[in-house]
């Protein structure tokens, strides 16, 4: 029996596909779908925000507080509010009575003298007034000075003195306090109405 003979005709080759006709398109156009792929796996990446720098620190690394808890001056330590520079140059508690036998005040508890240096840093003349320090006990009681009774102590710098720029004056501000009271800080002010500076006095 004979075998059929192939048509060699073009209609009766089979016809191969796109692609496999196309090969050079084809190539190219995988191409463009892997870079397009690619792009858009790691393009969305670029817009996201930098880690700051604080998140990305470890916690140990944190910066610390380089500004020390403000504490307050002692005696002997020269302090500043407005135009005056103070300097507490010590405190004498216990006193009874300021003055002499005729004229002379006794405390209500007890006298407890602050004596101070009060000097002029401002440019101008500017008055140091008793009247304005403060005292402060370790019961936290607050107590005003005594000026009345300051002036029983024969120095009126330590009452109402004026201070010319550069000049210092040594006065003494008296505090009437009761008998159980012990003296914790003093503030002392260039004026009624300035913010005032804390000395300890413990």
């Amino acid at each position: 029996m004979s075998q059929p003979v192939p048509d060699p005709s073009p209609a009766a080759q089979p016809r191969r596909s796109w692609f496999a006709r196309h090969k050079i398109l084809t190539t190219l156009g995988a191409v463009v779908v892997v870079v397009a792929v690619a792009s858009a796996l790691g393009g969305g990446g670029d817009d996201a925000p930098p880690a700051s720098s604080a998140a990305s620190a470890p916690a140990g690394d944190a910066p610390a507080d380089e500004s020390p808890a403000s504490t307050a001056a002692g005696i002997g330590t020269p302090v500043r509010d407005g135009k005056f520079e103070f300097t507490v140059t010590g405190v004498e508690p216990g006193v009874t009575r300021v003055g002499d036998d005729v004229f002379g005040q006794d405390a209500q508890g007890l006298f407890l003298l602050v004596h101070v240096a009060v000097t002029n840093i401002g440019d101008e003349a500017q008055y140091f007034d008793g009247s304005s320090q403060k005292l402060t006990d370790t019961q936290g009681r607050t107590h005003s000075a005594d000026t009345g009774a300051a002036i029983y102590l024969g120095d009126a710098q330590s009452f109402l003195n004026q201070i010319n720029p550069g000049n210092s004056v040594q006065g003494t501000v008296v505090f009437d306090v009761p008998a159980d009271a012990a003296p914790a800080t003093v503030e002392l002010h260039d004026s009624p109405f300035s913010g005032g500076v804390e000395v300890t006095l413990g």
